[in-house]
């Protein structure tokens, strides 16, 4: 089972972000049995979710028993450091945290917020999924995305060819509109 070389180094840690907003369909897809239990064979170690506003409480786990380690919090004012160490990155629609995952080359799951009302995000995080940047799920689709997905189908996303979605973005917000 477990070999003794397995170091600190060999942490593989799941970071979800929910932003400023509270997200709680998200935290608690993540908090279910079945996606824990998809990330850990998944190889991922630890589970590390920034809940926001958010007022339900996951459940922690010191991953002892041969799981998944749990932890949150509501705000850090370094999520940079928190991208920066995960392997993979589950986060809202919010189009700062989007590019800041991608710049890092991190593969991320975008889970769209559907108890927004107006609800552009989805549609900058549905084309970048098309465009294989990234990966895009609801919060009742998160367990099949995870236990489907293929890290290896990922396009790292260049900022110097945002053209094709920066003309996409302007459009949506009607900026250029000839």
């Amino acid at each position: 089972m477990g070999e003794s070389h397995d170091s600190v180094k060999s942490k593989r840690i799941v970071f979800v972000t929910v932003g400023t907003t509270c997200f709680d369909s998200l935290v608690r897809a993540v908090d279910t049995q079945e996606v824990r239990e998809a990330l850990f064979k998944k190889g991922y170690t630890d589970l590390v979710i920034q809940m926001g506003r958010g007022s339900y409480i996951p459940l922690r786990s010191t991953g002892e028993d041969g799981s998944l380690s749990v932890d949150y919090f509501t705000f850090s004012s370094s999520i940079a450091e928190y991208l920066k160490s995960a392997s993979l990155v589950i986060g809202h629609a919010g189009s700062g945290s989007i590019f800041e995952t991608l710049r890092l080359k991190k593969p991320l799951i975008v889970v769209v917020n559907e108890d927004l009302m107006d609800n552009h995000q989805s549609e900058l995080a549905e084309e970048l999924a098309e465009r294989n940047h990234l990966f895009c799920a609801r919060p009742q689709t998160l367990y099949q995305t995870i236990s489907g997905m293929d890290l290896g189908s990922l396009v790292a996303y260049q900022p110097g060819d945002a053209t094709p979605v920066a003309n996409f973005i302007n459009r949506f917000l009607g900026l250029n509109d000839e």
